[in-house]
């Protein structure tokens, strides 16, 4: 289904209404004006008016409530939060000048976006994991549970919602296990797997993807999971014509001690007592050109920060595209990939 399936104009009837209610089964209708938000329409509304024994022939706008709740793009991430806050079916998520961009439905999890981004997705799936052992001493890290399917899973299935369909698995630890999982479920995306002989850090694994992408590409490593409008990502990137975009989040930590400033003569100059600093930090999400695959040495262990510097340096367009630190869920450590399983309500 469509965005468009479930946005109705407040000129038509009430019987139109519950037929579009019948056809989508989701309970929940949202009328809209130039494709923005302006009310909705639920089947409870809709028996209430058949209760009242209101004219079935009557317009949307007689019955709809034009103070419907909804959420902006930046709050995407808590969006299960304010289903559970409001005790609605959905939420439509909009932008700034109230377009509706997705829609989160309660029952199902299920984010339905009008964005339709069909580009290749690289995603960085042949690490040791040592931050996360023991877990990866019997798992490798794509395969780590989140709930009831495994990070790489998740990281999968919300590019794939957004019109994604083909995908990169540059594997080497574990790999066979990572293999027969995506084999073995039900999938309609595509899934290549590119097999890592030695570790080549998380750039150098792209050179064996030479011949193999000729368009803008996402890289993503495979314990992170990033709540945003991946298209408006992708649009940004071919507006200011990067090179790479570097998807980076504001982050904040409070130090939970004093800091202490000392002078030269060794006396005191400045206290803080548990002072919270603030900063932009790398996601490991990335929007990226072609050329760089092809540029790279063959079989050249290095991380892609510092093919980022190295064209830097070169004088190519680098960007930046910040997002919320709600936007941004990490498992990269055993209490990040706790504080995960409670963001998406799977308490273990």
């Amino acid at each position: 289904m469509d965005i468009n399936d479930f946005l109705i104009d407040e000129e038509i009837t009430m019987l139109e209404a519950m037929e579009l209610l019948d056809k989508v089964a989701k309970k929940v209708l949202f009328v809209s004006k130039d494709g923005k938000l302006i009310g909705a329409l639920t089947d409870g509304d809709v028996r209430r008016w058949i209760l009242k024994k209101g004219n079935l022939d009557a317009k949307v706008k007689c019955i709809a409530n034009y103070n419907p709740k909804y959420i902006y793009e930046n709050d995407r991430a808590r969006a299960k939060e304010f289903l559970k806050r409001y005790s609605v079916e959905a939420l439509p998520v909009v932008d700034e000048d109230m377009h509706i961009t997705s829609i989160v439905f309660w029952n199902d999890k299920e984010i339905i976006s009008k964005n339709k981004l069909n580009i290749p997705v690289v995603i960085m799936a042949g690490g040791l994991g040592t931050r996360l052992y023991p877990y990866t001493k019997i798992l490798p890290k794509p395969l780590i549970p989140i709930g009831e399917i495994p990070i790489a899973e998740h990281i999968i299935n919300r590019f794939h919602q957004s019109g994604c369909n083909n995908f990169f698995l540059i594997v080497n630890h574990k790999k066979n296990m990572i293999k027969a999982y995506f084999n073995e479920i039900e999938k309609d995306y595509n899934i290549n797997y590119i097999d890592e002989d030695k570790p080549l850090g998380t750039g150098g694994g792209l050179s064996l993807l030479k011949g193999m992408i000729d368009s803008t590409f996402i890289l993503s490593n495979c314990d992170i999971l990033i709540e945003e409008d991946y298209e408006k990502i992708y649009r940004f990137h071919k507006r200011e014509k990067n090179l790479i975009t570097m998807v980076c989040s504001l982050k904040s930590i409070k130090i939970p001690y004093g800091v202490i400033g000392i002078g030269e003569n060794g006396e005191i100059e400045s206290m803080r007592e548990k002072p919270e600093i603030s900063f932009i930090t790398n996601t490991g999400m990335y929007m990226a050109e072609p050329k760089i695959i092809e540029e790279l040495d063959s079989n050249l262990e290095i991380a892609f920060p510092d093919i980022i510097e190295k064209y830097r340096q070169l004088g190519d367009k680098i960007g930046v595209y910040p997002i919320s630190e709600n936007s941004w869920m990490d498992m990269g450590q055993p209490d990040e990939m706790e504080r995960m399983r409670k963001r998406l309500n799977y308490n273990e």
